[in-house]
């Protein structure tokens, strides 16, 4: 662990201050040489400011400006720069030129990040963790938008919108209420295997360097013939796991809310370069049909005893931003950002974040959010779309903006490799609910019993204590489906509650 920021971070920059002092003459927005930055235009000595004065307002109407939509989930991130390195040999599984032959190497940025809370919440919260790579290929940009955790809440995206209110402010006291927690969790019990996740110490990492990240989602690599594997990404820390108690995840909330931002940021600042090594589980579609739970639901993991991890490479990062605005607040991560030989699976989670990412990308940062520098592939963009707010370069020039036509310009290309040809897709048109079973209370079964004593005495303790400040009636209705999961457990939260009277 970091101290406590009572000195901040010391370095703005690369080198040491002070900087040069002459990088030439200030200027306005416009280009012209300002004869003073420390005085307005006034009309004598006490007269009023001047409205003609335009670098006034032009510099309080641009401050007036600077603040853009904050993120509704993962408001709270830092984020560096870096690479990924293929380690082991996985052509034949798919097309995608990044992964085609060992030792190649990829541009890459990384952000990790909260998920509930404001950009100015504290980054040791118990919350998981966003965990989102953008690979700049030469076939465009990949971002593997995942998480912390191999597994979520939720499994259709129609809940989403519901279950982050939860976990949001109450819409009239204006503060954080376990009641919407504990009351929406005991509707929708799947979401406890990520719940009990999120209340053992893994629910509060010891900073971005110390976790693992997973895609979550189950994903498909196609080949150039058209045939594909199913697999799930895993970016196991090379540092090794580490998490904050409770107390230790409270303590630096108040004294250094940033403490996982500067973990990050001095870390790669002396040289300790954090890495990653990234794995994938592989099974075929005949395989994904006969598995016992389905692996297309996200709030369920695919054992890795039947399907064990797969070495592809190597993520490493070694650079930090120069602006956090620039590079890391505009940073816009979607899982429809695909490159051939990628290309995603029916999970409905995914499906939804298909569209819901890019959607929300141009309300918070415009139409043109893709031609921001740090959104930008490497390779060049060739289309017919125009114009929109803040549109950078040429804006096509004078080639048409419609296609096909008769003057020439990008054409398509019958040999990418877009969505494989050999996937069958049929049934009823309707809403096919899932079904609570037994089968949802497995795996978190398996996962309680998993744990070391300690462990078990952590996760009662942190469960407990959050169920606690919910109204009893919240506090009952969720104990049966402790108790599902696990007798013991269930009765060790259930004691919990009424040792500490807390209303039950």
């Amino acid at each position: 662990m970091i101290p406590p920021a009572n000195n901040q971070i010391k370095a703005a920059t690369s080198t040491d201050l002070p900087l040069n002092g002459n990088l030439g003459t200030l200027t306005t927005g416009t280009g012209n040489p300002v004869l003073s930055n420390q005085t307005s235009q006034t009309a004598g000595y006490y007269g009023p400011v001047l409205v003609q004065d335009f670098h006034l307002n032009d510099k309080l109407a641009r401050f007036d400006r600077e603040r853009i939509p904050e993120r509704v989930v993962h408001a709270k991130g830092a984020g560096a720069h870096g690479y990924f390195e293929v380690t082991k040999d996985v052509s034949h599984l798919t097309c995608a030129k990044f992964l085609s032959a060992v030792g190649k190497r990829t541009p890459v940025f990384t952000r990790f990040s909260t998920v509930g809370g404001e950009s100015g919440s504290a980054d040791t919260a118990r919350d998981p963790r966003g965990f989102s790579v953008k690979f700049y290929t030469e076939e465009g940009n990949w971002d593997m938008v995942g998480n912390n955790t191999p597994i979520f809440f939720i499994r259709d995206p129609l809940k989403f919108p519901d279950f982050i209110h939860t976990q949001k402010r109450d819409p009239r006291t204006h503060c954080k209420n376990p009641d919407m927690q504990w009351d929406f969790w005991s509707h929708v019990p799947e979401a406890l295997h990520q719940v009990m996740i999120l209340f053992t110490n893994r629910g509060t990492p010891d900073g971005f360097r110390h976790m693992h990240g997973y895609s979550s989602h189950t994903l498909k690599l196609v080949s150039a013939d058209g045939s594909f594997h199913y697999v799930k990404w895993h970016f196991r820390t090379d540092q090794g796991i580490k998490n904050l108690t409770a107390k230790q995840a409270a303590e630096l909330s108040g004294t250094n809310p940033d403490y996982a931002t500067q973990d990050l940021f001095e870390a790669i600042e002396r040289g300790d370069f954090p890495s990653w090594t990234v794995s994938i589980q592989i099974f075929t579609e005949k395989e994904a049909m006969k598995l016992k739970y389905n692996p297309f639901d996200v709030t369920k993991v695919v054992s890795q005893k039947e399907f064990p991890l797969h070495e592809v490479g190597r993520m490493v990062l070694d650079r930090n931003p120069e602006n956090y605005f620039a590079e890391v607040e505009q940073a816009a991560f979607s899982p429809s950002h695909m490159v051939p030989g990628i290309a995603p699976s029916p999970d409905r989670m995914l499906q939804g974040r298909l569209f819901s990412y890019p959607d929300a990308h141009r309300y918070r940062l415009g139409g043109n959010y893709l031609q921001l520098p740090i959104n930008s592939p490497r390779d060049p963009v060739r289309y017919q779309q125009r114009d929109g707010p803040m549109c950078f370069g040429n804006n096509g020039g004078r080639l048409p903006n419609y296609e096909p036509n008769s003057y020439g310009g990008p054409q398509e290309d019958p040999n990418t490799r877009e969505i494989e040809a050999k996937s069958a897709v049929e049934g009823y048109i309707g809403r096919h609910t899932y079904k609570l079973t037994d089968e949802d209370f497995d795996q978190p079964r398996a996962l309680y019993r998993l744990l070391s004593a300690k462990e078990q005495q952590d996760l009662v303790d942190n469960m407990a204590g959050s169920i606690a400040q919910a109204k009893p009636v919240f506090q009952r209705s969720i104990l049966p489906h402790l108790k599902r999961i696990d007798s013991e457990f269930g009765s060790r939260v259930e004691a919990y509650l009424k040792e500490h009277k807390s209303g039950l």
